[in-house]
């Protein structure tokens, strides 16, 4: 089976993009999903993302990490967005439906600004902090983010008893009272990223809390985002919007049974 894909990135987290809206493609089945992912023997992805059609909405985005789990995905979402641009379902304003609940965003020149869901509190977790930001983030603040064992120290957590589902593990450091610098290490990819939308929201939500700002900026190893957002007395903090580039890197055709066969004439066992 050939599909035509597409691949985009969002300050150096990369998705391949697939336009389904015949529904011609069986996401149920998520082994031709980890092969399209995998670094070695297909496209390379820290995920996928399928858009389809939606009755109520410009479209629904349906996001797989790239070992086939499903989540929300910032980066993944402002890069969905700028394909529906593409394809010439969206204009400057998209309106669409995922694992979360409703989006909008809007494309201003280079940038995509996207809404993110409420989110109720920021809980203690010990001596740092998790948040809810359509995908579970244990934040911790660190001295030198630059020079901490990120995916050693992310792994334990994830994989900690704290979290019997696993979570996302963001590492911050000040930079200002309205300036971090991120690190994440995302489930799912099982390894750090360049850069995770929904984790530097959470980051951003819980510098805001501590430092009572209500925008912050993010610098990660894939460049610059930025966070805005409305912080309430009871804890609950609204007009969540994530700002950042989505660039589309490459497009091509891809046949995969002919992967499939070298995948496993290579070895590797996917599923």
């Amino acid at each position: 089976m050939e599909i035509e894909f597409y691949k985009y990135q969002g300050t150096g987290n990369d998705f391949v993009m697939l336009d389904d809206r015949s529904c011609t493609l069986n996401i149920q089945d998520t082994s031709w999903i980890k092969l399209l992912c995998q670094r070695r023997f297909g496209i390379g992805s820290d995920g996928l993302i399928v858009l389809r059609n939606h009755e109520k909405f410009d479209f629904h985005m349906h996001y797989f990490n790239a070992d086939g789990s499903q989540s929300m995905c910032g980066n993944g979402a402002r890069c969905a967005v700028a394909f529906a641009s593409f394809l010439g379902m969206v204009e400057n304003k998209a309106k669409f439906v995922a694992i979360d609940g409703p989006h909008i965003s809007f494309l201003k020149n280079d940038l995509v600004e996207l809404k993110m869901g409420d989110v109720e509190k920021i809980d203690k977790a010990d001596e740092d902090w998790f948040v809810d930001t359509g995908s579970p983030h244990h934040v911790r603040y660190v001295a030198k983010v630059e020079d901490y064992p990120v995916l050693e120290e992310g792994a334990k957590i994830r994989y900690s008893d704290q979290y019997p589902n696993g979570a996302n593990v963001n590492f911050v450091e000040t930079i200002s009272d309205k300036a971090i610098l991120v690190r994440t290490y995302e489930r799912g990819v099982e390894d750090e990223t360049l850069s995770c939308g929904t984790g530097v929201t959470a980051c951003a939500l819980v510098h805001g809390k501590l430092k009572n700002s209500n925008e912050i900026a993010i610098k990660t190893k894939g460049g610059d985002l930025k966070v805005n957002f409305s912080l309430h007395p009871n804890g609950k903090i609204t007009d969540i919007w994530l700002v950042g580039p989505a660039k589309q890197v490459f497009s091509g055709k891809v046949d995969l049974e002919k992967m499939a066969t070298k995948s496993e004439k290579s070895g590797i066992i996917i599923g």
